[in-house]
């Protein structure tokens, strides 16, 4: 992945936000994160994880997971009353200047409409969706408890993953914290077989939902046909 000269500033800007703001820093990070900002959990969570494994560091590593797991449930949870209070009409006339063009979101709705609570969880474990998603559950109006609970386990899991993998990199590489680039791309290096578990899981939960909702079709379509006379 290469980097032009004003993403490298805008990194090393988010990194110095952790690093001089602690858990502020993540909290604000992390919910541009889960709204439509693209600011990447990678250069947010590791940084501080490594931070909290210092000498007298300011944070801890279970205050740098909650404080992104709290980010993470603000952004979205702004995003969500937005989507819901401009409604629909509004979102498709101008949401493809901020990444939903219509069509995504007919098919996210199709997807809430079915997949709605396993659907919000797995999105928050998935790179680049997990920050749109709650856009089509505002717009279907999803139930708002519902809503924050999965976002809140599924940031939760994400935070604690991306945590554990920047304390761990950070004992190898405490060199990282000077070169953003080489530290998102370790993190994402490292991190992929976890996202491949992730998609697998996802699928095989989509696929027995599938053959679910195929063997009630097919025990309806029994029921409802008209018996025989012998």
């Amino acid at each position: 992945m290469q980097y032009t000269r004003g993403m490298h500033e805008l990194i090393t800007l988010w990194m110095s936000w952790v690093q001089d703001w602690g858990y502020a820093g993540v909290i604000i990070l992390m919910a541009m994160e889960s709204s439509i900002f693209p600011v990447p959990s990678e250069v947010v969570i590791p940084p501080a994880a490594i931070l909290s494994a210092q000498p007298d560091a300011p944070m801890s590593f279970w205050g740098v997971v909650l404080a992104g797991t709290f980010g993470s449930w603000l952004g979205s949870a702004i995003t969500y009353v937005v989507a819901r209070v401009v409604g629909r009409p509004v979102i498709m006339r101008w949401g493809k200047f901020f990444f939903m063009p219509p069509h995504k979101v007919e098919k996210a709705e199709l997807f809430l409409q079915r997949y709605e609570v396993s659907g919000v969880f797995f999105a928050r474990l998935l790179p680049v969706i997990r920050h749109l998603i709650s856009i089509p559950a505002g717009i279907v109006r999803m139930g708002f408890g519902v809503f924050s609970l999965v976002t809140t386990l599924g940031a939760f899991a994400w935070c604690a993953v991306l945590a554990w993998y920047g304390h761990r990199i950070g004992e190898r590489h405490p060199e990282l914290l000077k070169s953003p680039e080489e530290l998102i791309r370790t993190v994402k290096s490292e991190s992929l077989p976890l996202i491949l578990a992730v998609l697998v899981l996802a699928v095989c939960y989509i696929i027995m939902l599938r053959l679910t909702d195929k063997k009630k079709a097919e025990e309806g379509t029994e029921s409802a046909s008209p018996e025989t006379d012998e």
